[in-house]
């Protein structure tokens, strides 16, 4: 894809390295998408990364959060500075619909969110880095494990991520159906919401559906709480900030006994949101609204308020940073500089809660014939890794200049 008109020479050259081995990088990342592996699962994937990046001359570490590979470039100067790169190397229990040639040989399992796409993008961007070590100090590239719902960022981190490998900002970039291919979104502050696990558990008294004078009914109850739950957002969060509260499915009783009353039903759903206290009051409020629902029917209610994964936030000086190489590399008219927040969630949270940094959006196109992230029929579109390789590359080495000898 062809950068913006005040592209300047590294940009370029970044960029025309990858043109030049695109359809090998192509290759590569329908190889991937072929073989999806789940999260903590992906030991072909990570052989293959680090089989790579060995090639290329980059220091390679594997093993690091189970299935987790980091690779180290050394630039020419020896500069104290290091800017880490994350790519997500985990696929989806999602059955693909596709029929093309590289669709998944793995039934049940499909790369259905372009983390191929992300790892091929930041192996590109390694080897441009490692052939041109046109930098000071370090890049260290993070390929991560167990995004999806898995925490492989934390892992990474609780097994000495940033201790063994410091560095001072770290970036990730992910592809983004909702933006047309070849543009690039951020925001200075909140990108994706944190992401709550909810589990309630009702009890009440079984009995027979046609005497419930002698039953307490706990599908009832929770079909109370369901609709008493959105009144939290509604009723207690502030207009103007953002939260979501979704009980998204129930379990009670057996369908082939359509007369009794079951002693017990349980509620599973998620809350999202952006300010930590916000995130409290929803835990607190959701805990009494469940409690005491369920006493005035007669019954009992638990809740078990799981916090997964804090907001994905990015930090005003690495978003400028990212914000300015965007607009180098693809003109200002393809950059959007105020992309609205997602209410979905991203472990790369973990590694901005560790070190400051930007998550950015790249565009991919697709959404428009419905080919959304996490949908059957998604695929990564490659015209985009050139674009996407460079970028990674020149966030790097544009934070790491090369200081000329005295």
């Amino acid at each position: 894809m062809d950068g913006g008109a005040t592209m300047d020479g590294s940009l370029g050259s970044a960029l025309a390295f990858v043109q030049d081995r695109h359809e090998a990088f192509t290759r590569l990342r329908r190889d991937l998408h072929a073989h999806p592996e789940l999260g903590f699962e992906e030991h072909r994937t990570a052989a293959l990364v680090a089989e790579r990046l060995h090639g290329w001359g980059i220091e390679v570490h594997t093993g690091v959060g189970r299935t987790g590979v980091v690779g180290v470039v050394h630039g020419r100067g020896e500069g104290p500075r290091a800017v880490g790169l994350r790519a997500d190397m985990d696929a989806l229990p999602l059955t693909e619909d596709n029929d093309f040639a590289h669709r998944s040989t793995r039934t049940g399992l499909m790369h259905g969110c372009g983390h191929d796409g992300h790892t091929t993008m930041l192996l590109a961007a390694a080897e441009y880095l490692a052939a041109q070590r046109d930098f000071d100090g370090r890049v260290v590239l993070i390929f991560q494990p167990a995004e999806e719902g898995r925490g492989g960022a934390k892992a990474m981190i609780e097994d000495g991520l940033f201790a063994r490998f410091p560095v001072d900002e770290v970036y990730a970039l992910h592809n983004w159906p909702g933006l047309p291919a070849g543009q690039i979104g951020l925001n200075p502050g909140p990108m994706m919401a944190a992401a709550d696990r909810v589990e309630i558990t009702i009890t009440g008294r079984g009995g027979h559906g046609a005497h419930p004078h002698l039953a307490v009914d706990p599908v009832l109850i929770a079909a109370h709480i369901v609709i008493a739950a959105q009144s939290i957002v509604a009723r207690n969060v502030p207009p103007l900030e953002s939260a979501v509260v979704s009980l998204c499915a129930m379990q009670a009783g057996d369908l082939g006994a359509m007369s009794v009353v079951p002693a017990q039903a349980r509620l599973v759903g998620t809350v999202r949101t952006f300010q930590r206290h916000v995130q409290d009051l929803i835990e607190e409020r959701l805990a009494a609204l469940v409690r005491d629902t369920a006493r005035a029917f007669g019954g009992s209610a638990d809740v078990r308020y799981t916090r997964s994964y804090p907001a994905t936030i990015n930090l005003r000086p690495q978003y400028e940073h990212a914000l300015a190489v965007a607009r180098a590399l693809v003109g200002d008219e393809r950059v959007v500089a105020e992309l609205p927040p997602s209410m979905g969630s991203e472990d790369f949270s973990f590694m901005l809660h560790e070190r400051p940094g930007c998550y950015v959006r790249l565009g991919q196109g697709g959404a428009d014939g419905g080919c959304w992230l996490h949908n059957s029929r998604y695929d990564f579109n490659d015209a985009v890794i050139p674009l996407g390789a460079a970028y990674l590359a020149a966030l790097a080495q544009r934070r790491l200049p090369r200081h000329p000898a005295p």
